[in-house]
């Protein structure tokens, strides 16, 4: 079919400096025709805060106590408070284990009676996401929350990665970021855009397109005043939500100019392999958790996300599981019921806790750069699933590490869940989130209330917060 662009009614776009902005379609108008002292600021921080947010799909094992496979691999440990142990699904952690908290008995109210598959998009925003005839809207994510208080300290607001890329689908994304609207932003797959945006200098062109970006802003915004003039009050909402959009990429250029001339912060020691794909599962999963350290320790940043895999084993991250010599990672928690299903299981979720063992590791063995103690007394990492049991929406698996010098205490369970969970392997019949909960769960929200007050954000709301979480 052959357009006549003669045709196209002039209030469809916003026009400025040779760029045309297509605008949603309005019901009105359907019939008509910082700085940092490692980036070369000038403002030093002594004690940065950071914070990193990390998410696995497809829950974990939970077989039931009289399982025999219960005691070694049970993801979560045995016990309760300072007296816990470890199953072999979180050996790896052992070495860890004063520097971190596990909890369970948490989850986002909105959506425990939801599919687990469909919980990935609430995961850091708690908004009610869910399946059925429920209409798709989010809210901001706690990520952005906090980038929103770091403003512009560092070049890079926040860091935002997946092993897929992109943003995915509603209820299948690829990001865990979303902003003040709640839409999603787009997450980085390749390490090595992701290590070329923190650390390559742009080349010289750089300062003149930024020019021409910020003048067709600049005529776009002017001319999208005029037209909210014409629109009914339903569509000057659209307008108003779609051109935040706009407003944020404006923010997004001042920022860039300002920092276009600071040097590029210099590296030191061996580059990881960037070249990397989910066909060397371990290797790259181990690099996209170097690129966080990287981009920590230098100060680029100090919020960074990181979805390692989608949910429903949709796309190339459900390969990670060929790193420990299976085939595909959400096929796994649908075997349990086989034999050594849950050990298969197990192993699998074993893998992904050594590789956040690693960078947890790492920020600890390194000296905080510009202040006392390590960086992870200064880095606060939450790491966890929106789902347990097989595809249960509920006693979330959740663990928080680092923050020290934030105040947090750590070495413990929170084991909320106690014995009243729900679990053991899917049989073919109904599904644990379909059953009637055994237990009630915290809202998940006041542990990121109590994230963000200690990282220096003054609030006491997010989400569908009750609270905060004591003694933690």
């Amino acid at each position: 079919m052959a357009w006549n662009m003669n045709n196209i009614d002039r209030r469809r776009f916003l026009r400025g400096s040779g760029v045309a902005l297509a605008l949603p379609l309005f019901g009105s108008t359907a019939s008509s025709s910082t700085a940092s002292s490692s980036t070369g600021g000038d403002e030093v921080v002594k004690n940065p805060k950071r914070l990193g947010c990390f998410y696995f799909p497809d829950g974990v094992p939970m077989p039931l106590p009289q399982d025999p496979a219960y005691q070694d691999w049970s993801w979560f440990p045995h016990g309760n408070g300072n007296e816990f142990t470890f199953s072999k699904c979180m050996q790896p952690l052992q070495p860890l284990q004063g520097d971190l908290t596990v909890l369970s008995g948490f989850s986002h109210p909105k959506s425990r009676d939801v599919h687990g598959h469909n919980n990935a998009d609430q995961f850091l925003t708690a908004a009610a996401t869910g399946g059925g005839d429920r209409e798709y809207e989010n809210t901001i994510s706690l990520d952005q929350a906090y980038a929103r208080h770091v403003g512009d300290r560092t070049r890079f607001s926040s860091l935002v990665m997946s092993t897929d890329g992109g943003i995915g689908t509603a209820r299948g994304t690829h990001t865990l970021s979303f902003d003040r609207n709640g839409r999603p932003i787009p997450a980085e797959h390749r390490p090595k855009q992701i290590f070329d945006q923190l650390f390559v200098k742009s080349d010289g062109d750089s300062a003149r397109r930024l020019g021409l970006s910020r003048s067709a802003l600049d005529d776009m915004l002017a001319d999208a005043h005029s037209l909210r003039q014409t629109l009914s009050t339903n569509d000057r909402k659209s307008l108003d939500e779609y051109l935040e959009s706009v407003r944020q990429a404006e923010v997004k250029v001042e920022k860039a100019k300002r920092w276009l001339d600071a040097p590029m912060p210099q590296l030191d020691g061996d580059l990881p392999n960037l070249e990397l794909t989910t066909e060397e599962p371990r290797e790259y999963l181990r690099t996209m958790f170097d690129l966080i350290y990287l981009a920590f320790k230098t100060d680029s940043t100090r919020v960074a996300t990181y979805q390692i895999g989608r949910e429903n084993g949709v796309g190339r991250s459900d390969h990670l599981a060929r790193a420990v010599g299976f085939n595909l990672a959400h096929q796994l928690s649908h075997e349990t019921k086989n034999p050594d299903g849950w050990k298969r299981f197990g192993i699998y979720c074993q893998f992904l806790n050594e590789e956040f063992g690693r960078l947890v590791s790492k920020l600890k063995e390194t000296p905080e750069p510009a202040g006392t103690g390590n960086m992870l007394d200064n880095t606060l990492l939450l790491f966890g699933s929106a789902s347990s049991a097989f595809h249960l929406s509920r006693n979330y698996p959740l663990i928080l590490a680092g923050g020290k010098q934030m105040g947090f205490k750590h070495g413990q369970y929170i084991n909320h869940a106690g014995m009243n969970f729900q679990g053991g392997p899917w049989l073919g019949k109904g599904e644990p989130w379909q059953d009637e909960a055994k237990g009630v769960d915290v809202p998940l929200s006041n542990l990121y209330v109590t994230m963000l007050q200690r990282l220096g954000v003054a609030t006491d709301r997010f989400g569908d917060s009750t609270g905060i979480v004591e003694n933690i």
